[in-house]
């Protein structure tokens, strides 16, 4: 007995049909070309001109794969305002290039070739160590406050560039000025290039980083293409008109200084530092909501400001010290500890202390992302209750027994990530322990 048919036999078959879908898994398939095949012909019939399938793949190169679901929503507000700062930095780098290569007598018969060198390579070599000497003071600060850093690294370039369109006008003062200019812009690649990492982390959805990153490239490049051509027109036109370049620049700046402030004004990060979380939590504690993402953006303060202003603004996170060092505590702190580690932290990872509003908070060597998480809310609820209640131990510890895993699964399901808090490296921790009586230390009760 012959075996049957295959329902794919040339015998049963008489045509063939394909179609050709186009798009990643994340977004909507679209159909590209469907394929017809009989035993006597061949057709194709393509969806779109050959001019819709070139600027697609010309698009590809400046835009993620996948997008727009591969990209948070605020991706593209930010794209164009900071491709618009950008551009505007370009244009005005030719200006303060044709200052600064006129300063170092580029074109004068008097000018040497080894002063100039040296003026460029002791220019170089201050960036090099302002950029060092950065990283080393601020370096694990910028993740947590990517937004402020943000304006501060293109609020230096600017100072940067504005060091080089004088420079002319003090011949006596050239060399100081050149490095106070290097200087500047050193912290504004250090500064722009972590915050640049932290917020591309941000956009990514799918884990694609990597893809995100040289589609910023390829963006980054355009408009410096775009915008060397327009600083070599302005450049032509302002020559010879010193108040023509001085306007221009400064209307630029003024211009460039406004589109950095609304591209991190559309960042609605979603990570946990010590201003997002302050606001979360003292919503909840009086709402018993969580804020989104959004509206926490809407509310964080993004300029940097002076210890005096952070005092006098009076806001709970500038009130926490995570991560104290142990041999900096008193006798009234380990005092304050002994109570404190018996009773109300005996199965916590972390201590605190609180003193005329201040939290310190005693990170314990074993402690966790959690732990740090947590300890840093616990300090949170201390603060507010500072001043109203006599027993502010007693009080936050109860709230955190009763409210904080509510609190925890609402902002996970905000959007929020909680796996850890952004706040900087916290390089001290401490060990622990205490006797059953103690002659030395005694506690006295709040």
């Amino acid at each position: 007995m012959a075996p049957p048919a295959s329902p794919f036999s040339t015998d049963t078959v008489s045509s063939i049909t394909v179609e050709e879908w186009r798009g990643s898994s994340s977004t909507e398939l679209s159909c590209t070309s469907v394929l017809i095949a009989d035993r006597s012909s061949f057709k194709i019939h393509r969806s779109g001109s050959r001019w819709n399938e070139m600027s697609r793949k010309i698009l590809e190169a400046f835009i993620p794969e996948g997008f727009p679901a591969s990209v948070t929503p605020d991706y593209v507000p930010f794209q164009v305002w900071d491709s618009l700062q950008g551009l505007s930095t370009y244009i005005r780098a030719m200006l303060s290039t044709q200052a600064l290569l006129s300063a170092i007598g580029v074109g004068e018969q008097s000018a040497t070739v080894i002063g100039a060198t040296f003026q460029w390579f002791l220019r170089d070599f201050t960036g090099m160590l302002g950029g060092i000497l950065f990283t080393f003071y601020q370096g694990s600060n910028l993740d947590s406050n990517a937004k402020m850093w943000r304006l501060v690294a293109d609020f230096m370039n600017d100072l940067g560039m504005l060091m080089d369109l004088v420079s002319p006008l003090f011949p006596s003062a050239l060399l100081v000025i050149f490095c106070l200019g290097s200087l500047s812009r050193s912290f504004t690649g250090v500064a722009s290039g972590a915050t640049r990492a932290a917020l591309t982390q941000h956009f990514a959805l799918e884990n694609n980083a990597a893809d995100i990153s040289a589609k910023e490239g390829s963006q980054e490049t355009l408009a410096t293409m775009v915008g060397m051509a327009l600083g070599m027109l302005l450049a032509h036109i302002t020559r010879g008109y010193p108040l023509g370049v001085w306007i221009s620049f400064l209307s630029l700046t003024m211009f460039h200084m406004y589109a950095n402030y609304r591209a991190v004004r559309c960042l609605s990060l979603t990570t946990l530092n010590n201003q997002r979380g302050s606001i979360l939590l003292q919503h909840y504690m009086q709402n018993k909501t969580v804020l989104a993402p959004q509206e926490v953006s809407r509310k964080e303060h993004i300029f940097p400001t002076w210890p005096s202003w952070r005092r006098s603004a009076k806001s709970l996170h500038q009130c926490i010290h995570l991560g104290v060092k142990a041999s900096n505590l008193s006798h009234s702190d380990m005092k304050e500890l002994l109570g404190a580690a018996c009773s109300h932290y005996r199965k916590a990872n972390y201590l605190l202390i609180e003193q005329k509003g201040m939290v310190q908070v005693l990170i314990h060597k074993e402690a966790t992302s959690t732990d740090t998480l947590q300890s840093f809310f616990h300090s949170l609820v201390i603060a507010s209750l500072a001043g109203k209640s006599k027993s502010l131990h007693t009080e936050s510890r109860l709230w955190m027994d009763q409210h904080y895993s509510d609190f925890m699964t609402k902002l996970k399901s905000s959007g929020w990530s909680t796996e850890r808090l952004q706040s900087g490296s916290h390089v001290w921790r401490a060990v622990w322990w205490h006797s059953p009586a103690s002659k030395s230390l005694t506690y006295e009760p709040e």
